[in-house]
């Protein structure tokens, strides 16, 4: 048996041949990317900044994980899991830094991804992908709004690709 480092372990050339097509849907953000923020506050403030996205094919190519930097602000991981018995998405973000955690459901929609779950309070959240291109996307991070009725922008990003 042939013993493997940690990184080699981890990562993943490709998504798993099985369920390639199904893994595509965030398989298309594999890469290095560059990210501008609007952060918006409960008082109605608006913070901005800069980051970046790295996502790579990990755990035998059967998910996708990535690392999101908000420079001073947060520093997390999705790890996003294809179940084929739901045919969708289980989704874990972990932001160690602001000891930020949530668990979701990511499907396709008609304009793009959505994610669906609730925080570790159980506020309901609702993330979403759009305006998707192999060179850029928009991601929003809404939750519900504190009257139940409706939802809170949260977070707003531009994200670009880096290089090719």
């Amino acid at each position: 048996m042939t013993r493997r480092s940690f990184d080699e372990a981890l990562h993943a050339p490709g998504p798993d041949p099985a369920h390639a097509a199904q893994l595509a849907l965030y398989g298309q953000f594999v890469g290095d990317w560059t990210l501008e923020a609007s952060m918006h506050e409960a008082d109605g403030s608006v913070r901005h900044g800069t980051g970046e996205v790295h996502f790579a094919w990990v755990l035998e190519g059967r998910a996708v994980q990535d690392v999101w930097i908000v420079h001073g602000v947060f520093y997390g991981t999705t790890l996003r899991i294809y179940d084929p018995g739901l045919d969708a998405w289980r989704i874990l973000w972990n932001d160690p830094m602001r000891q930020v955690f949530a668990r979701q459901m990511g499907r396709p929609s008609p304009e793009g991804i959505l994610q669906e779950g609730e925080s570790e309070e159980g506020v309901k959240l609702r993330w979403t992908f759009t305006e998707i291109t192999p060179r850029s996307f928009r991601w929003r991070g809404e939750r519900e709004a504190e009257s139940g009725k409706g939802w809170r922008l949260q977070h707003e990003y531009r994200v670009t690709r880096i290089g090719g």
